[in-house]
Formats: C-alpha cells, structure tokens, sequence
C-alpha cells in the first residue's frame, strides 16, 4: 500500500465513525424522556365544560336552508358572468353656484375733482393717507383700479384684474385724513 492510499483509508475510517457517533446521538430513542412527556400531559388534560355535547340539529337545519344570493355564476362554464347592472341616475339638485365675490374694497378716498379746460375732461383726486393721486377718466389708480366715471358727488372705479366695480363718495378734506 502507498502512504497515499493508506491516509485515504484512515480518513474513510474516521468519516464512518463519526456517521455512527451522529446517528447514534441522533436517533436513539430516550424511554424515560418520553414518559415524562406524556405524564406531564395527562396530569394537564382539562375537558371542555359542555353540558350537553349533542349534535345542535335545529342550528343545522337552518344552515341548511339558507340560500345563496351571491352573483350566481356557474364557475364550471367558461363564459363570463354577465355584467353588472348600470347604477340608477342620481337626481342632483340644479346647478350649484359660485358664491358671488366679496365686495370690492378701495383703500383711497375720493375728495373732489377738477375740469381739466385743456380737454375738457375731468380729473379726480385722490387720498390714501399722505400720499394723494391725480387720476382722469380710464386712467388706472395705484395700478389695479381704473376711474370709469368721474361725477359730482361720487367716482365710479373698476379693479382691473376682475372687473369689479365700486362707487366711492366724496368725503370732505377734514374727513380724508
């Protein structure tokens, strides 16, 4: 024999015995583990605290009655179920409306106004605190309001962005400031 072939030899052995020594630890059986198992069960048995361990037939009989009010589709057949029916029409009430804007707020006031004699056009003034603004008719007040109309005792702006129109009064220069 060759040391090569008597190495894999001694190595065949120790895998064999070491096959046996797991299966041996493994599988063998343990009779006194066993029993104590099963004692510390029965000693652990509690039986259900029925009174009367009758079939309940009145309860099957009505299971046995009831019908089935699913979709009622043969699941054997290969056709599809038909469609399900359309929802009736919800009657809506009429059209829902937009509440109307909020009313228009100008943070100038008007206190008098001038006949321009070279045009012959009108010419308003205006107050927002100490700042005062000259404005003619169609010209645009503080870049969103324009002077529509020019009268005797009140002006008639417009916002520009919404088109939304407001009457202004004339106040008195006491009651500008």
């Amino acid at each position: 024999m060759t040391k090569k072939t008597r190495t894999e030899s001694i190595a065949l052995a120790v895998l064999l015995a070491g096959i046996v020594l797991v299966y041996f630890f493994v599988y063998r059986e343990n009779p006194v583990a066993i029993s104590n198992v099963t004692a510390s069960a029965d000693t652990n048995f509690k039986p259900i605290g029925v009174e009367n361990p009758a079939l309940k037939l009145n309860k099957l009989r009505d299971l046995h009655q009831t019908e089935y009010t699913g979709r009622h589709r043969n699941i054997f057949s290969e056709t599809p179920p038909p469609p399900p029916a359309p929802p009736a029409p919800r009657l809506q009430p009429g059209p829902q409306l937009p509440p109307p804007p909020p009313p228009l707020t100008v943070d100038v006031k008007f206190y008098g106004y001038v006949d321009d004699p070279s045009n012959g056009q009108r010419r308003a003034f205006f107050t927002n605190g100490d700042d005062v603004f000259i404005v003619g008719q169609g010209e645009v007040l503080e870049g969103r309001f324009r002077l529509v109309r020019v009268g005797n005792e009140s002006a008639d702006v417009e916002e520009v962005s919404s088109g939304r129109r407001a009457t202004l009064s004339m106040v008195q220069p006491d009651q500008a400031q």
